[in-house]
């Protein structure tokens, strides 16, 4: 079958892989639809960061090249030994998380802070960016049948951006700030307006993007390039109670902490390609707060039922679908070249 494999910095290769089999406690899943993630992106641009290189990962017992694709959704079309509460026929999203199940957080019920974390289609495992997926059956979450299959690919990112707004200490009627308006970052737009934020601040330098976060409901969308952010986002609320970083950018790292108040809080959702540096009197003498946030837990449930409330809607974010023979072309490096691009969802090959 047809796979996208990550050998090497800018090096994905569309190539036939052996059809995968379903194993106990597994499920066969028909790929339907799979999005292409900034981690995805980080990867073939400044990679390996959680793809393991020469060495198997302890978990997937998987290392380069590995079949890229963590937010996918399909059918199942097999289940092995021991597999229950599923049948064919089902459509799943994904929830591509490997975690070891005996470290302290895992036991803690934390299992995205694993000590061996890693996600099918970064870190091995059987990516979404195939013709067909095998995972645990445990990763697994039936769609709403009002759900198309496009909404079951965004589960996992909005799964991010729901959880990290969770973590936050956002309350009714709090002001915000969003740095980033790619997909992540207008995901998190949404579930700020689900959580009753009274403001949204978002800062982007694509213009569609932040025209897609004023349609999102953003209270303002602002151009870092066209004014002082910081001062702009102080003089609209007086320091917002939250940040989320969502670019990966060093320079806005210190952007988001001063645009806090006093015990504000900064959330960093961003993975990294490199050093970040703040001047750490900023939060020493304001008393604020940093938190860093990772994927999600306990949340795909939620997400779905907020799906069908018409959040995070497929229609507003989706802006472009393509084939898996064109992934490294009209994907990844429209990515690079086309910020008004949000998300790229491939369509998986028969």
């Amino acid at each position: 079958m047809k796979s996208a494999r990550w050998h090497g910095v800018k090096d994905i290769r569309v190539e036939d892989v052996t059809e995968p089999t379903a194993g106990p406690g597994e499920v066969k899943v028909k790929v339907a639809w799979t999005g292409i993630c900034g981690s995805d992106l980080h990867e073939y641009l400044a990679g390996p960061i959680f793809i393991p290189v020469g060495t198997d990962h302890p978990l997937s017992h998987d290392q380069a090249p590995i079949t890229m694709g963590h937010e996918f959704s399909g059918t199942v079309t097999d289940l092995g030994e021991g597999v229950s509460g599923l049948a064919k026929g089902d459509r799943v999203a994904i929830e591509p998380i490997f975690a070891c199940g005996t470290c302290p957080a895992c036991l803690e019920g934390k299992y995205n802070l694993c000590d061996t974390l890693g996600f099918v289609g970064l870190s091995g495992g059987h990516g979404g960016f195939a013709a067909y997926s095998v995972v645990p059956a445990r990763m697994v979450h039936k769609i709403p049948d009002s759900l198309s299959m496009e909404q079951g690919a965004l589960v996992e990112p909005a799964a991010v951006a729901l959880h990290a707004v969770r973590l936050s200490k956002i309350k009714a009627g709090d002001t915000a700030a969003v740095f980033g308006a790619g997909p992540i970052g207008l995901l998190v737009v949404e579930a700020l307006r689900v959580a009753g934020a009274g403001q949204i601040h978002v800062v982007e330098p694509s213009e569609v993007r932040r025209q897609k976060a004023l349609d999102l409901g953003a209270t303002s969308a602002l151009d870092p390039s066209a004014c002082d952010v910081v001062d702009t986002i102080r003089k609209a609320t007086g320091g917002v109670n939250v940040a989320f970083e969502v670019t990966g950018v060093p320079k806005v790292l210190p952007q988001c902490i001063d645009s806090t108040r006093h015990e504000g809080q900064t959330l960093i959702v961003s993975i990294w390609e490199g050093d970040a540096a703040f001047q750490p009197n900023t939060v020493v003498l304001k008393e604020r707060q940093l938190q860093g946030t990772i994927a999600y837990r306990n949340v795909y449930p939620a997400v779905m039922e907020l799906m069908t409330q018409g959040y995070f809607s497929a229609d507003k974010l989706v802006t472009k679908r393509i084939a898996i023979d064109d992934i490294v072309a009209q994907g990844f490096e429209a990515l690079v070249a086309d910020k008004s691009q949000v998300k790229i969802l491939v369509e998986a090959p028969d």
